[in-house]
């Protein structure tokens, strides 16, 4: 029977790596890497070097591939993530199929934690379902942007008994959230915490949390929220790309 271990390797920062998913490394005979595009080529050059820091004497090999993109604009979002799901599956069965011999032990490197804001999971349960291939697989752990924002900012998450609502930029923007005290949004790239902009409004916000390029501001949001904005748009233009996270509190 095939093995996966689908990964946790945090937020950034390779000293995120938990002891479970150091020795998952070393288990692995076949690492899938998903290419986004030049401008990503940090990420994969991350996962390397994960691998170099914490693999000892294991025999291991990598394997890339080109992760199917999101159709953007003017379309159905739970329909264009549902199509983009399918295709990685297509992709996730060939590389399974193709890449990992039966007596072999696949990996899949997730940024962050795999439950949290990521479809591996997902994906191969729906590959399961299919019947298409036969494997067991594993999930470990990771360290999520979320708690790296916390601990980059030293703040608590929650206020005392009080509860924390996680959710996306696009929910935000479109109202779609409940009266919590602790609010954490990920994935904004409609600038969405202007819209709850007062000065009853404490943020706490970063970007490439863990790596070098990171950026850390917080403030009452009517103060910062400019200061955010073109930061954003800054490191966007840089890097080709952002990957932010933050933390709204009422005061």
């Amino acid at each position: 029977m095939k093995k996966l271990m689908v990964i946790g390797i945090g937020a950034g920062n390779p000293d995120y790596i938990t002891l479970q998913a150091v020795k998952a490394l070393n288990r692995v005979d076949v690492f899938f890497l998903m290419d986004k595009g030049q401008s990503k080529d940090k990420l994969i050059d991350l996962r390397r070097e994960i691998c170099e820091r914490y693999i000892s004497d294991h025999v291991h090999r990598f394997v890339e591939a080109h992760s199917p993109e999101r159709e953007r604009g003017e379309v159905d979002y739970t329909s264009s993530v549902q199509e983009l799901n399918l295709a990685k599956q297509l992709t996730f069965e060939r590389l399974i199929d193709e890449e990992l011999s039966d007596d072999e032990c696949g990996g899949f490197l997730v940024w962050g934690d795999p439950a949290l804001y990521d479809s591996t999971i997902r994906i191969l349960q729906a590959i399961l379902a299919s019947g298409r291939c036969a494997f067991e697989f594993e999930v470990i752990p990771g360290i999520t942007s979320v708690q790296a924002l916390a601990a980059q900012h030293k703040v608590p998450l929650n206020s005392i008994g009080r509860s924390i609502e996680i959710t996306t930029g696009r929910r935000l923007a479109a109202g779609q959230v409940s009266d919590t005290d602790s609010l954490v949004v990920m994935l904004d790239a409609q600038d969405a915490y202007r819209q709850v902009a007062n000065r009853e409004t404490q943020i706490y916000w970063g970007a490439y949390l863990g790596t070098p390029d990171e950026l850390l501001i917080s403030g009452r949001l009517e103060d910062v929220a400019d200061e955010i904005e073109r930061v954003r748009k800054a490191a966007r233009e840089a890097h080709g790309w952002i990957m932010d996270t933050y933390l709204l509190r009422k005061l």
